[in-house]
């Protein structure tokens, strides 16, 4: 069996700035919310031990009302926390890539 988290973007209702990370274990469905990108890089660590450490995959998407804008702001603070990652750990999380 694949282990496959789903992570939704979301807007806060009634804000146009402000999103979080819906984030869904589809093994056993549980669901948790994330304010910020640190609080998710943490509850998917956490839901992963669950199932030994291995993630085979996450799927990503989007509401509708989710602005590009914010689609970019979340891409460039991920690649901000992979390029740290990596320089903690010394080697690229996904192989093939160098800095």
């Amino acid at each position: 069996m694949s282990i496959v988290f789903e992570s939704t973007i979301k807007m806060v209702e009634n804000s146009r700035t402000e999103w979080y990370i819906e984030l869904k274990d589809t093994i056993n469905g549980t669901i948790e919310i994330c304010s910020d990108l640190q609080e998710y890089s943490k509850k998917i660590e956490e839901l992963g031990k669950l199932h030994g450490g291995i993630i085979d995959e996450v799927k990503w998407s989007k509401d509708v009302n989710v602005h590009p804008i914010i689609i970019d702001n979340i891409r460039f603070e991920m690649s901000n926390l992979q390029r740290e990652l990596e320089d903690e750990i010394g080697e690229p999380l996904i192989n093939g890539e160098k800095h």
